[in-house]
């Protein structure tokens, strides 16, 4: 019981020291844009705030909610997550910033249902292979239920257009249906069967095919689509091992794009240097390392799936955007879990969080 408690509190510290950060240098890297486009240089930490509020309260009400009801739940769940995507994709519904409808406006908040659509799939996948065990190695009543119910969420989400989003949650999904023991040759073709829609959707929608190319040589054109890419290699190389100092970067005078949301990352190796950057992967690391103690450990296989879920989306994402802001992947709008400008993405993952630290009170012992 002591180590079970002593897991849950080693997570929650992880969190919170990763949100402090996120804090410290959301308002470093955007006080200057703020005051500059907006006249407070407060302006984006006030509204990180908010959401981190809402997403405090979300995440002690995750850790309270029974989890035996929460299994009962993720069908009308994963059907609410269907409508909302469908209602953001309706004109003067959604709201459509850059030619993307992934938002609603709520008061102060804007709520993007992608977000909410990851914890969903992966609450539905846990409920769908625990109930259906063994069964799940079969065509017709695990594969084709299972890749149905992606198909549609995924499909939504590609008409917003997300892209990232959508490869992210079959990733995770794939996952757990591999551990919950779908046929290897099923999610081989399955595989394969994306492939051709993967190669239209990369190789024949010009801006991203422009981002595939960029990814290769970003100096091909390094005032256009490379400068970002470019300015993340610069702000990461300048900070050398100790960085320039907190609240010196340059990079973030207008040169890097995303500074405070996508890039943050390479404005931490800014001014924190080698030491930050590393810090920041270790923090993963040990969050990773830690979570996977609960899903190990948990008594069901709903609970185990379900945290096994929560733990993988967190580290994808964070590898994502790492590798992006190193040059290892091509820019993708994902943000770092935790640490980027908050929106639904921050709240959802402090409810994911929540969900995790659940599932580690049932835990009768954690090795």
């Amino acid at each position: 019981m002591m180590m079970m408690r002593s897991i849950r509190s080693s997570i929650f510290l992880i969190v919170s020291i990763l949100i402090s950060i996120g804090i410290v240098m959301i308002y470093s890297a955007s006080a200057i844009y703020a005051y500059g486009n907006m006249g407070d240089s407060l302006y984006f930490l006030k509204r990180h705030l908010i959401y981190l509020a809402i997403g405090l309260v979300m995440m002690f009400m995750a850790m309270s909610f029974d989890i035996d009801r929460l299994k009962k739940l993720s069908k009308p769940i994963i059907l609410l997550t269907i409508i909302l995507l469908v209602l953001v994709l309706i004109p003067h519904v959604g709201k459509e910033i850059s030619g993307a409808k992934r938002w609603f406006r709520l008061g102060p908040v804007n709520f993007q249902p992608s977000e909410f659509a990851k914890v969903a799939m992966i609450m539905y996948m846990a409920d769908m292979i625990s109930r259906k065990g063994t069964l799940m190695k079969t065509f017709f009543y695990g594969y084709l239920p299972a890749v149905t119910i992606l198909g549609v969420i995924v499909g939504l989400i590609l008409l917003e257009p997300d892209l990232g989003t959508a490869i992210t949650i079959s990733i995770i999904t794939l996952i757990l249906l591999f551990v919950g023991g779908l046929r290897v040759w099923h999610i081989a073709a399955f595989f394969l069967a994306s492939l051709p829609a993967l190669y239209l959707l990369l190789f024949r929608v010009p801006y991203r095919r422009k981002r595939i190319m960029i990814f290769l040589n970003p100096w091909a054109d390094k005032r256009g689509t490379g400068f970002q890419i470019i300015q993340s290699f610069i702000a990461l190389g300048s900070g050398g091992l100790f960085g320039v100092g907190l609240g010196q970067s340059r990079q973030k005078l207008f040169y890097l794009p995303a500074s405070h949301t996508d890039f943050i990352f390479s404005i931490i190796g800014e001014e924190l240097g080698f030491i930050g950057t590393a810090s920041i992967v270790i923090l993963f690391a040990l969050f990773v390392w830690q979570g996977m103690k609960v899903a190990f450990n948990a008594l069901g296989t709903f609970e185990k799936l379900l945290s096994l879920g929560i733990v993988s989306l967190i580290a994808l994402e964070a590898i994502i955007n790492i590798g992006v802001s190193a040059g290892a992947l091509p820019t993708k709008g994902l943000p770092l879990p935790f640490i980027s400008y908050g929106g639904s993405g921050l709240i959802f993952h402090m409810i994911a969080i929540g969900l995790l630290l659940n599932v580690a009170k049932t835990c009768e012992t954690c090795l």
